[in-house]
């Protein structure tokens, strides 16, 4: 019981404090004056994609580098078969001409790169965590430049500047409560997989990785709720691409990130690869450039047959 109060109150203070970092992240930004289609591209996606950051980087330095795999593999398979899905079943969804020009083929490299770099050693190394990183970077850079389009603006138009005591304190709020989070989610997810003798992998995958994508989907439903479309699948699909190439990226740069439960390598990175895969298709089939209901239905079968097939 403990254990579920830990993870619970883990996984609050992950999302408010990425909910504050986001806050003092964007405020920052405008006192300094930068474009918005910066601030969105790279201060957004940084601290939405925070609390996966430090869970995996606290797991891979505490010695549970499945847990940092898990929760990354994970939650890209949730942004996709979960929350995508319940997106596009509460409404249907326009895809613009970037997801086949440029965001579907990036994600699918950063993942089979990350496959490529994990499968036959069972490491990711310091050296290939900088080759990830370097990536993200050129990505971010050609986007800049040549893709101005593919970016959706998530920020209103109505931001304004807070008070420079204001940004010090959310900042430092913020991170303290990513931090705490951290702590009591893996002390939490860790107890949890010990008294119920799973693996740290199947925890990693299951609880923290929804636990991680809990912003995400949040966001989605109230998108939804507000008949905007401010989530479209090109934040989803840059979410999956900052997840690999930031997230595990960053960690194995501070630490080289080993695979202990080898069912990450039999079973997890195929399901992430698939239903990744899977999109493309689906965006097309039976009408051109959009998602309805019918592909919500598909991917969250797909997820809970991933999950229960998992966990059994």
């Amino acid at each position: 019981m403990l254990d579920f109060i830990l993870i619970i109150a883990g996984l609050v203070l992950l999302i408010v404090g990425g909910n504050w970092l986001l806050k003092a992240a964007v405020a920052l930004s405008l006192k300094l004056e930068i474009p918005k289609i910066i601030i969105g591209m790279t201060v957004v996606s940084f601290a939405t994609s925070a609390p996966e950051l430090i869970v995996s980087i606290k797991a891979a330095l505490d010695g549970f580098p499945d847990l940092a795999l898990g929760n990354v593999v994970g939650s890209n398979i949730a942004n996709l078969g979960l929350v995508l899905a319940i997106t596009v079943l509460m409404g249907s969804m326009d895809v613009r001409k970037s997801f086949y020009t440029t965001d579907w083929p990036v994600m699918m490299i950063a993942s089979l790169l990350f496959v490529g770099f994990v499968y036959f050693d069972g490491t990711l190394q310091q050296y290939e965590g900088i080759i990830m990183v370097s990536l993200l970077f050129a990505f971010l850079v050609y986007l800049l430049r040549f893709q101005k389009t593919a970016v959706v603006d998530e920020l209103p138009d109505d931001d304004e500047p807070l008070p420079l005591y204001k940004t010090a304190l959310f900042l430092g709020l913020g991170g303290t409560a990513l931090w705490g989070g951290s702590e009591l989610l893996i002390n939490g997810a860790v107890g949890l997989a010990s008294s119920f003798g799973v693996s740290d992998r199947i925890i990693g995958i299951t609880i923290v990785s929804v636990g991680t994508s809990i912003p995400e989907l949040a966001a989605s439903i109230i998108a939804v709720l507000k008949k905007e479309k401010a989530i479209s699948l090109g934040n989803l699909i840059g979410s999956n691409i900052f997840n690999l190439l930031a997230v595990l990226g960053i960690t194995a740069i501070i630490t080289p990130i080993n695979v202990v439960d080898q069912g990450l390598l039999t079973n997890d990175i195929f399901w992430m690869l698939g239903i990744s895969f899977l999109i493309l298709p689906l965006v097309f089939i039976p009408k051109g450039l959009r998602l309805e209901w019918r592909d919500g239905l598909v991917l969250i079968a797909i997820y809970c047959t991933f999950i229960y097939l998992t966990v059994n």
